[in-house]
Order: C-alpha cells, then sequence, then structure tokens
C-alpha cells in the first residue's frame, strides 16, 4: 500500500544479516573443516593402534585402527560429497559409509573368532590405553559439532559420518576397558571380547547408514533443493 503522501514505502534491510545462500556456504565450510580435522586425526590414530596392536598381538587394537582407517574412508566420501551438488546423491554417499561399516564389522569379527579360538594372550599396551583415553576425550565433541551442521544442511551422509565418528568413542571406551582388564587381571580374554563387541556395534551403525535417511535433500553446495535428484532415489 502506498503512504499518505502518495510514496511507496521503503523496506529496509538489515545488511548484517547474511543471506540463506551466505549461511548455506558458511555450514558447508564448516563441514568441510570438520571432516579435515577428523581426517587428520585418524591417520594419526590409525598408525599409532594399528602398530601397537601388531606389536602386543591385541586384536581389539588392531581393529580400533581399523576402524581409524575406514572413518577416514568416511570422511573422504562426505568431503566429495561436499565438492559439488552433482558430485554424487545422499543415497550412493550413504551406502559407501555403510559398506565401510561392514567391512570393519566382518573384519574385527573373524580375528576375534580366531583369537579366542587359539588363546592368542595379548600383551600389554600401555600405548593403547593412553590412546583411548585421548580418542574418547575428543570424539564426542567432534561428532557432536559434525552432526549440527549436518542437521542444518540437511544432509544424511554427512550425520551418517557424524554416527561413525561417535562410534569411535563407543569403540574407545570398549578398547579402554578391554585393554585394561589386560593390563591390571591379566584377563586376555578381555580383548578378543572387547573386539567382538566393536564389530556387533559396527555392524548395527552400518545397516542403520545403508536404511539412511531420505538422500532427497537440499544439494550441499547450494542454497537450494529441486527435489529428487538424478539417481538419488
Amino acid at each position: 500500500m502506498s503512504s499518505a503522501s502518495g510514496e511507496l514505502p521503503i523496506l529496509s534491510v538489515d545488511p548484517s544479516k547474511p543471506s540463506p545462500s551466505q549461511s548455506r556456504a558458511r555450514l558447508v565450510r564448516r563441514a568441510r573443516l570438520l571432516a579435515w580435522a577428523g581426517l587428520g586425526w585418524h591417520a594419526v590414530e590409525a598408525t599409532v593402534a594399528v602398530t601397537a596392536g601388531v606389536v602386543a598381538g591385541s586384536v581389539a587394537l588392531v581393529g580400533f585402527g581399523a576402524d581409524s582407517l575406514i572413518e577416514a574412508m568416511a570422511g573422504l566420501v562426505v568431503l566429495w560429497r561436499l565438492a559439488s551438488a552433482h558430485a554424487m546423491s545422499e543415497r550412493r554417499a550413504q551406502q559407501m559409509i555403510a559398506t565401510s561399516f561392514y567391512v570393519l564389522s566382518a573384519y574385527v569379527a573373524v580375528e576375534a573368532i580366531r583369537s579366542l579360538a587359539s588363546a592368542d594372550r595379548p600383551a600389554v599396551s600401555w600405548v593403547g590405553i593412553g590412546l583411548s583415553i585421548v580418542t574418547l576425550a575428543t570424539m564426542p565433541p567432534l561428532a557432536s559439532a559434525k552432526a549440527r551442521v549436518a542437521d542444518a544442511l540437511g544432509s544424511s551422509a554427512t550425520k551418517s559420518e557424524s554416527r561413525q565418528t561417535m562410534l569411535c568413542a563407543y569403540l574407545s571406551a570398549g578398547l579402554l576397558l578391554g585393554l585394561g582388564l589386560n593390563a591390571l587381571l591379566g584377563w586376555w580374554w578381555a580383548d578378543p571380547l572387547t573386539a567382538l563387541g566393536i564389530a556387533g556395534v559396527a555392524l548395527k551403525e552400518g545397516r542403520d547408514a545403508w536404511r539412511g535417511e531420505s538422500c532427497c535433500t537440499a544439494p550441499i553446495s547450494s542454497g537450494t533443493s529441486d527435489g529428487c535428484a538424478e539417481g538419488c532415489c
């Protein structure tokens, strides 16, 4: 409506308030930063865990290191997804992350059963215990930050990757228990039993990631959604 003087009213726009596209671009940058931070940590974690596990003969510790490598793969999948709105469908990204869970579960379960059957007694690994404590302290905040960004972006693949980061925290708690019981009480079988627990959790997470949420979410690198992308559903 016109004003009393016949002039059209002027709508004021707050220049300090970012537009939806600017806000989304910030979220994408944050998601990339978190993914790269996770990749860096998992590279260190995998190297330390696998080396210490081989030295100590600990299947749980080696499995933990393998999980770190697979989490790095999940981070790469998310970075690939973030690179372009058409790099890959959300559904395909979810399936790749789910596959990484399945691979981890199968490997750790086989090694744990073999260790129990042959009564392999792992040596005490104080390096592994220290690593599990550090991981238990750092992974939950990183997973929470990833989950918040994933919710804001509407990216189910990024949300799946955040769950895998939280799984790392669960694994580190189980690892600490198994390594601690072996170190303090000499309960060698706690190590492969912990590994079997790790395999079970990974299997469940893989199933959840495979089912996932609808892949028809807004393209990550843009601020709009034009419905179901080709090859998505």
